[in-house]
C-alpha cells in the first residue's frame, strides 16, 4: 500500500497535469479562427421576443384561473 502512495500516485498527478499541460497549449497550432473565443450570441430582437411563450422563460403562467382549496 505504501508503493502505491509514495510511487503511483505521485506518478498520476502528473500524468494528469501534462496531459492537460499538452490540452490547453494545443491552441497553439490551431488555425486561427478556430483558436479564437467561441461567438456570443445577438439578442432576440423585440418583435420576436414578444411572440416568445412564458412557459419557456420559466414562467409560471397560466391563462386560466387557479384555485386554492
Amino acid at each position: 500500500m505504501t508503493i502505491i502512495r509514495q510511487y503511483i500516485a505521485p506518478l498520476i498527478a502528473i500524468l494528469v497535469f501534462f496531459v492537460a499541460l499538452v490540452a490547453v497549449s494545443a491552441r497553439i497550432f490551431l488555425p486561427a479562427d478556430m483558436a479564437a473565443p467561441a461567438p456570443i450570441e445577438e439578442p432576440i430582437p423585440q418583435q420576436q421576443a414578444a411572440g416568445v411563450n412564458p412557459i419557456f422563460l420559466g414562467l409560471n403562467y397560466s391563462p386560466l384561473p387557479v384555485r386554492i382549496r
